[in-house]
């Protein structure tokens, strides 16, 4: 059996997006053929333990393309005759690709997930991503907008390929019960709009504060569900706090993963105007959220950041809108809220869309192919 070696520095119980999306592509794969080497995390004993593959720890917090690192790579790759490697973000663990193919790997894949937009544009991240790609076979990007991004730097040096993170659609479903999830915060039948990300101003949760009241203007009764954590907290507190809006705008703070489900059930449509700052920097790769919310059957308003609209089919599964506008992003979600029928009607849509193209299933055929089988 083929076996391969997936270097990372994300990986559970370390959290994080790309943690969560290297963890589930592996749960794609037969446990027998992978074999893990990633930094180390407090817990990380006791997880490891309930993997059905081997795991092996740096014993830094901070795996990185070292000499003693790479030299420790190269030995499990030929311990457990490992022909393919699999770098879970390929900046910078893929500049260990040469050292790799000389202890007999003959295929090796790198990740990228977003934030090597903006890695590109910068020239001395440019040269080291440059390097990275000339020693891999494929490196792969989440969404059209970062392979854009991407490919004009990178695209002659390797093969590129889109691996994008999948739904779990049993998890995420239109069945979840938001009831307890409304009892919680009072919403009772108000009708809702969430928002489920870390508070961030890219993620526009201000845009949607400051939006609100012309909302309430056509929906007294809605409320808005801002379900995260993050720096911009206490801010956006402030902010409800000083525009009384206090009554209507309910910040959870943050919420167990196992959780999740029943949030977004809690809405009627979900909303996050994400939007790009810094000069192109700081910018939405694609967008899970969106992906989750629409398997559990809500529809859904997002921004223009990146690839953000990658994840809305437009006028079917629900909205792209101008983040930059606090009135355009409230007169679609007063829209939607004045038209229930339709909203479930995108919420429908926007299930079968993920199913089809978005669920692990899908994504673990592309994962395999990736790694040549």
């Amino acid at each position: 059996m083929s076996r391969t070696l997936v270097v990372t520095n994300d990986f559970p119980p370390r959290q994080g997006g790309i943690q969560t999306f290297v963890a589930a592509l592996l749960a794609t794969r037969p446990p027998d053929s992978l074999v893990v080497y990633a930094s180390d995390s407090p817990g990380s004993a006791a997880h490891d333990a309930t993997l059905p593959y081997r795991v092996v720890r740096a014993g830094t917090s901070m795996l990185l393309p070292t000499p003693a690192a790479t030299r420790q790579a190269a030995a499990l790759a030929r311990e457990h005759g490992c022909d393919t490697v699999f770098f879970g973000a390929a900046a910078p663990l893929g500049l260990m690709s040469p050292a790799l193919r000389r202890a007999g790997v003959r295929r090796l894949v790198g990740a990228t997930h977003g934030h090597e937009t903006g890695w590109v544009a910068l020239p001395g991240a440019r040269a080291m991503m440059r390097r990275i790609a000339t020693g891999l076979d494929v490196l792969t990007y989440i969404s059209a907008y970062t392979q854009g991004k991407l490919a004009p730097v990178l695209a002659g040096r390797t093969t590129m390929a889109q691996l994008s993170p999948g739904v779990d659609v049993d998890r995420f479903h239109p069945g979840v019960d938001g009831t307890t999830v409304r009892e919680r915060y009072g919403l009772g039948d108000a009708p809702v709009v969430v928002c489920v990300s870390r508070l961030v101003h890219r993620k526009g949760q201000d845009v949607l504060v400051e939006g609100w009241s012309q909302v309430l203007a056509r929906h007294p009764r809605a409320r808005l569900l801002l379900v995260g954590g993050g720096p911009l907290e206490q801010r956006l507190r402030r902010t409800v706090a000083e525009r009384g809006l206090g009554s209507s705008v309910v910040l959870t703070g943050g919420v167990p993963a196992g959780e999740l489900p029943a949030h977004y059930a809690a809405g009627d449509v979900f909303a996050m105007p994400c939007r790009t700052r810094r000069g192109g920097l700081d910018v939405e790769g694609l967008g899970m959220v969106f992906l989750e919310a629409a398997a559990c059957g809500k529809p859904v308003v997002a921004g223009t950041s990146g690839g953000a609209p990658e994840t809305v089919r437009e006028g079917e599964t629900g909205h792209v809108v101008d983040p930059r506008s606090p009135a355009a992003v409230a007169r679609v979600l007063a829209d939607l809220l004045d038209d229930p029928a339709r909203a479930r009607a995108m919420g429908a849509a926007g299930r079968a869309w993920v199913e089809q193209r978005w669920s692990w299933t899908t994504i673990a055929g592309t994962f395999a192919e990736l790694l040549g089988g």
